[in-house]
């Protein structure tokens, strides 16, 4: 296996034991939420004027599936739709009060995290970030032009 297989292998990997580790967590804190709603959820409670076409493109799903997941998500209560008097053809999103606690138990969740992961951020130099950060970048925008070749890339 060379180098770049290594790479990916070893990414892959990475996210795989995140999640396992996150999610059971998330489990436990928010039960009748599937993981791709409290993403949702995060990013309407991170992004002022969220609309459709924004969350299809920031979760690199359909408008139509994303329409689906905000029905339920008003349906449950968590978000709730808007319209502004100059443009009525835009929907908007934003959180509920209730919506705005689950923000909240998410965003504890990521301290928690955070905290459970410090102890390995703490012994990597500001280079070594820059450095990972750098390459990172290089390959989601790799990525990016393969998905828009392909048609379902963020409009640039």
């Amino acid at each position: 296996m060379n180098k770049e297989e290594q790479v990916i292998m070893v990414f892959r990997e990475l996210i795989n034991k995140m999640d396992k580790l996150n999610n059971n967590t998330m489990k436990d804190s928010l039960k009748s939420y599937t993981v791709s709603e409290i993403h949702c959820i995060e990013y309407i409670g991170k992004n002022i004027d969220a609309n459709m076409v924004k969350l299809a493109e920031a979760f690199y799903m359909t408008r139509g599936a994303m329409s689906k997941m905000t029905k339920k998500l008003i349906n449950k209560g968590i978000v709730e739709s808007y319209q502004k008097p100059n443009n009525k053809k835009l929907v908007y999103f934003k959180l509920t009060e209730q919506g705005k606690e689950i923000y909240n138990i998410h965003e504890e969740m990521h301290r928690a995290y955070q905290k459970r992961d410090k102890a390995v951020f703490d012994q990597v130099t500001e280079e070594q970030l820059d450095i990972m950060l750098s390459f990172a970048n290089k390959y989601g925008q790799h990525l990016d032009s393969e998905l828009n070749k392909l048609g379902v890339g963020k409009p640039k």
